[in-house]
């Protein structure tokens, strides 16, 4: 029974991830034929209107009262700067580089919820941490000829997520899976809004940028959609690991829909970052801490 509830939690997963990696390819090529701030814009809005839909058919107000409180005030305060960041990534620097820097996210969860939380945190899993953030380190090379300075938004993007991830295990859990949806695309339309009244023109998309604007959104929604499925089916133990086959996907489309050749630089990091991160996950189950939170 529950070896089955795990296969299909790990299947979800990576459903999910696929998704993520998709969005993130259709988000980019979009960005090529408009502001990214227009194209996040518009992406957000149809999110939070199917998520709106979903909820309300449910019987649960769109927006939930608790999004007044302070620690979901703050929550959200991240998801906008993780959001805004990420996205300007997306849109300057390759796919592989940002998809890469973004798996360290549940790295800086684990010791952000040893400093703020007091969670126990041993001296393997702080070594992981380590080699994890070594492994941003030689991705984004410092000092040397192919460091960009524009990775530091992928960086910025990262370190946004992880604070909202931190502030969540803070605030209390009482929003629907809908509701935190209505919340996370109302915030990307917000950091939309931010970059676009900063860049300024915006254009009516043709028919391709709407394919690409649509595409985006399909699975976007679809990405959180099976996340959620996935974090409800199987142990979380288990299943969470497998977010980082996301990284997988967005190298093999970077590769193929953008021509990227990751250097040895990107792929020694990228492992680092991968193989600490998991190790972390399984560490911190097998003791008992609550797993990192997924965006």
């Amino acid at each position: 029974m529950f070896q089955n509830e795990n296969l299909r939690g790990a299947a979800f997963m990576i459903l999910s991830m696929a998704g993520f990696a998709v969005e993130d390819v259709f988000l980019k090529a979009a960005a090529q034929r408009m502001p990214m701030g227009q194209a996040a814009l518009i992406v957000g809005l149809v999110g939070m209107a199917v998520f709106a839909l979903m909820a309300r058919r449910q019987g649960e107000p769109a927006f939930h009262p608790a999004l007044r409180s302070r620690g979901l005030a703050i929550r959200s305060g991240f998801e906008v700067g993780g959001r805004l960041f990420y996205a300007l990534a997306i849109a300057l620097t390759p796919l592989s580089t940002t998809s890469a820097i973004l798996q360290a996210t549940p790295l800086v969860v684990v010791g952000g919820a040893a400093v703020f939380f007091g969670e126990r945190v041993g001296w393997r899993r702080w070594l992981a941490v380590g080699l994890g953030f070594l492994g941003v380190i030689i991705i984004l090379r410092p000092g040397f000829d192919g460091f960009s300075a524009l990775s530091l938004l992928a960086v910025l993007g990262m370190l946004g997520f992880a604070g909202r991830d931190l502030a969540t295990r803070a605030a209390p859990r009482v929003m629907s899976n809908r509701q935190l949806g209505v919340a996370g695309f109302a915030m990307l339309s917000l950091a939309g809004a931010i970059m676009l009244g900063w860049t300024g023109g915006a254009v009516w998309p043709d028919a391709r940028g709407l394919g690409l604007l649509a595409g985006t959104a399909v699975f976007a929604v679809l990405g959180y959609h099976a996340l959620t499925s996935a974090m409800r089916t199987g142990e979380i133990g288990f299943v969470t690991p497998f977010r980082y086959v996301r990284l997988v996907f967005a190298m093999a489309l970077a590769m193929a829909v953008f021509g990227e050749r990751p250097d040895l630089a990107t792929l020694v990091g990228s492992a680092l970052i991968v193989s600490s991160g998991i190790y972390a996950l399984i560490r911190g189950n097998r003791m008992g801490a609550a797993p990192a939170r997924l965006p």
